[in-house]
This record gives structure tokens, C-alpha cells and sequence, in this order.
């Protein structure tokens, strides 16, 4: 049995609604802050609370009432999980947002010293811009990075098996393994 609606959702700005639907789509953000993301835009759309529940992939009303108690308290953080005897989050879905779209964005080499992202040059990327992070550190960077699914191993690029490229005085050169197909065979009869 689920909670009359005690505490209805307040108006949503537009703002907070683009946010919502952004969240309610994504394939990056974890599967609670989507569910939560939907089950506020089905409350804004009048169903009820069990109505959106379902909607929303889950059993219960009451927690869609908890939801939506937050979010006419708290705004967007509502959809974040709540933290129980931890340090509070320090940044925000909007901040976290941020880390994101920076690091979906390609590096420039002339402007951020860098042709492939690392940690550090993300850091310091985030913290020089006008609209960055100032105190944001590598650690938050790969916490938020893993939370939406992102993994360094994932993102790096390779060399064919056998070749390494080098640099020399004389500019970048190819090496290659003259045992290469032996190496190969040997590891294929494992």
C-alpha cells in the first residue's frame, strides 16, 4: 500500500526538467539517478505515485513519495543516493555533469598540453576553466569517471602485435619483432 500523496511535486523549472530528461535518457549515469530521474517526470506528468513506480522499473510508491519529498526539498541532488554515516558528496550532478562533458571532449594538444586525457591533465584542465572545478582532484575525476561506466583499459589505444612505435633523433620509427608469428603460434598452442 503506498503513501497518499501527502507532499505533492512542486512546479519543475524548465531548467530542472531539461536536466531530468537529460538524466532519464542517459546511458552513462547510474541506474538509481535514472529511475529517480523518471519517476519525478511521471509525477510532473500527474501519474501517481505507484503509476510512476512501474514506469520507472520499480515496486514501490512509497519510494517514489520519498523521492519526490527530496526533490521538493533538495532539487536535483534528490536523485543522488543518500549518504548514511559518510561525508556528504562534495560536488553535485551538475558538477559531476561537468567532469563529464570535459572528459567526453577531445584535448587539444596546443591548448591542454595533451593529445589523450590522463587524470592529471583532466584535473588540471578542470581547474584552470573560467566555469571548472578549482579544488576538484584526480580521485573524484576516476570516481565519477567509473560511475558512469567509463574505464582507462577501455579508452587506450594499441599497437599491432609485434610493432612499437619509437622516437628518435631522427623522428618516429616503427620496430618490429622478427619473432612476432613464432610468438603467436606459441601462445595460440596454450
Amino acid at each position: 500500500m503506498t503513501r497518499r500523496q501527502k507532499d505533492p511535486l512542486r512546479e519543475l523549472t524548465e531548467e530542472e526538467k531539461s536536466w531530468l530528461e537529460k538524466i532519464a535518457r542517459s546511458a552513462g549515469e547510474p541506474a538509481i539517478n535514472v529511475a529517480r530521474a523518471k519517476e519525478i517526470l511521471s509525477v510532473a506528468e500527474g501519474k501517481k505515485y505507484t503509476e510512476a513506480a512501474k514506469l520507472a522499473g520499480r515496486r514501490s510508491g512509497d519510494a517514489v513519495a520519498e523521492v519526490v519529498r527530496r526533490f521538493n526539498q533538495e532539487g536535483l541532488n534528490a536523485i543522488e543516493p543518500g549518504w548514511k554515516g559518510n561525508r556528504t558528496p562534495k560536488y553535485s550532478v551538475e558538477e559531476r555533469e561537468r567532469i563529464l562533458v570535459e572528459f567526453r571532449r577531445p584535448p587539444d594538444a596546443e591548448r591542454d598540453g595533451t593529445k589523450t586525457w590522463s587524470l592529471k591533465t583532466l584535473e588540471r584542465v578542470l581547474r584552470k576553466a573560467p566555469d571548472g572545478l578549482p579544488e576538484v582532484s584526480a580521485d573524484t575525476i576516476r570516481t565519477v569517471l567509473l560511475e558512469a561506466g567509463y574505464s582507462w583499459q577501455k579508452s587506450r589505444t594499441w599497437c599491432h602485435t609485434g610493432e612499437v612505435v619509437r622516437k628518435r633523433k631522427s623522428g618516429r620509427v616503427i620496430v618490429t619483432d622478427p619473432e612476432t608469428e613464432a610468438k603467436k603460434t606459441d601462445r595460440a598452442g596454450l
